[in-house]
């Protein structure tokens, strides 16, 4: 067993025998905190290099800003793909990184827009703004992601969960 799934099951057990009643709720919206944690990552990942990028190496900002977003965009693929939803199907791939960064640019867009309207027009203040745009923006990627771009077939389904069933410490 490797060393990260040892501290997992210290930290599972741990939790779940002195929190239970939490940790029962955690554990029916594993996806919804995955999805979360898997995003908040990817944003760190963004804010960092564009630091990196901007600050200390001195790059123009659009090339800093450019860069930092499509490591920040294969990470958060990565995760989502890998992590969150459990998809580990390498043929669906390409198509899937497709329509992922087809939705990327979609938000992208209608982030501007919203926050154009809220700030702009309404006047309310940017920063309360982009929270609610991102509430209601991480919700319908939540949607996306899990019912039309890493949706499991039936067959895999059923996979799934004969592989669940004869294996034991799944860290699902």
């Amino acid at each position: 067993m490797f060393k990260t799934d040892d501290l997992y099951f210290k930290f599972r057990n741990y939790f779940s025998y002195h929190w239970p009643r939490f940790y029962n709720l955690c554990e029916t919206k594993k996806s919804v905190l995955k999805f979360f944690i898997a995003g908040s990552f990817a944003g760190a990942t963004h804010l960092i290099f564009l630091a990196i990028f901007y600050d200390l190496i001195n790059w123009p900002i659009i090339l800093s800003t450019s860069l930092a977003f499509i490591l920040s965009f294969v990470v958060s693929f990565s995760l989502q793909k890998l992590w969150t939803f459990r998809d580990f199907n390498q043929k669906k791939a390409f198509g899937q990184f497709s329509v992922y960064f087809l939705n990327a640019l979609l938000v992208l867009n209608v982030n501007g827009f919203l926050m154009h309207l809220l700030v702009d027009r309404y006047r309310v203040w940017y920063l309360f703004s982009q929270i609610v745009v991102n509430i209601f923006l991480g919700a319908y990627n939540f949607f996306i992601y899990r019912f039309l771009i890493f949706r499991k077939q039936k067959h895999e389904i059923s996979c799934e969960q004969k592989e669940i069933g004869s294996s034991t410490g799944d860290l699902a």
